[in-house]
């Protein structure tokens, strides 16, 4: 991840806060702590995975385990206590939007107690994910605005390892959703595996870096489009699938460019780039003439600068001089075109 990069936009952005720099992206910060704005604030932002850790291990990424961990949110540290030393934080809404899913029951899942919040934003589907709570407010259906309370930060989780007083925090996710038909293909292709929650499993969210969306890596003088932000990933690689009718093509619309040829001769297929997270955010139809080979999935390219700097999802490996796509390629392809 390029920190000094980042460094000297966080200058830039800190010097424009008292301007009102919150009003360059839709988003706010799901706690009151928002030390990120501050030059070095990042250790009082970020709760690492340990104390001899850095602050990057609490940020998205390939943070973990020497860089081949993905960590897909932001743990975002506690300001308050009360006696006992548990967090007492509220834990709001980052956006305007509708309540999908709350888990109540902390034993089913990594993330504990969690909520799932859906947006729209420049007809874009957004889904927010606040997790570890102790106790929530809201329920499934409810509309809330940005900055309602959703719950009470907490430490819950099924992990072996608890999440520590000193660490206590709440992961907080922007994510795409990969695909409407998650439970149906999960019960066919899960091999066993159980589903607890239905369309709003973990795996069927796709996350996108929430610390540049809420810093809004862009000119701090123009609005923040989330749009231009998708739009512009970098590529990892880039795919033909030979699939022309599944849920994120209507979904993520405004994702889908355009090909005359596809148009006058019909769509074949679709190539798509995918961002080292396996986010798609740029679909291409192509016509039956320009498909070449064989198969479902056809690696086409793959940027090897990008994938040596963020390897941790593995959905591409290199034999010799020959790149294909890994099993996790193809389970995260089969999963977006299910």
């Amino acid at each position: 991840m390029k920190f000094s990069r980042r460094a000297a936009l966080v200058g830039i952005i800190f010097s424009a806060f008292n301007s009102n720099l919150s009003a360059q992206t839709p988003f706010q910060f799901p706690t009151a702590n928002h030390a990120l704005y501050e030059i070095g604030g990042e250790t009082k932002f970020l709760a690492p995975t340990a104390p001899d850790k850095s602050w990057t291990s609490g940020s998205f990424g390939c943070v973990r385990s020497d860089g081949w961990q993905m960590h897909e949110g932001l743990d975002i540290l506690h300001q308050h206590t009360d006696r006992a030393g548990e967090p007492t934080d509220p834990v709001m809404a980052t956006a305007d939007g509708t309540v999908m899913y709350v888990n109540t029951k902390a034993g089913l899942s990594n993330y504990g107690k969690y909520v799932i919040i859906r947006h729209v934003i420049e007809g874009i589907e957004i889904y927010s994910l606040y997790a570890h709570l102790s106790v929530t407010s809201v329920t499934a259906g409810q509309s809330v605005r940005a900055g309602q309370v959703l719950a009470t930060m907490g430490r819950t989780s099924n992990t072996s390892e608890r999440i520590g007083k000193e660490r206590a925090h709440v992961h907080f996710e922007l994510n795409v959703l990969v695909n409407d038909n998650y439970a149906t293909w999960f019960k066919k292709f899960g091999a066993g595996e159980r589903n607890d929650h239905g369309e709003w499993n973990g795996q069927n969210l796709d996350g996108l870096d929430p610390r540049d969306i809420l810093l809004g890596e862009h000119n701090p003088a123009k609005p923040f489009s989330l749009l231009t932000f998708l739009r512009s990933q970098t590529e990892l690689c880039r795919v033909l699938v030979r699939a022309t009718n599944f849920p994120y093509l209507k979904r993520y619309a405004p994702l889908v460019l355009k090909n005359p040829k596809a148009d006058k001769e019909g769509v074949a297929g679709y190539e798509i780039a995918l961002n080292y997270n396996a986010v798609p955010f740029a679909l291409l139809p192509r016509a039956a003439s320009e498909i070449k080979g064989a198969g479902k999935f056809q690696l086409i390219s793959v940027n090897e600068a990008e994938y040596r700097a963020h390897p941790c999802r593995r959905l591409v490996i290199q034999h010799g001089s020959r790149w294909q796509l890994t099993e996790k390629g193809l389970r995260e392809l089969e999963m977006l075109t299910y």
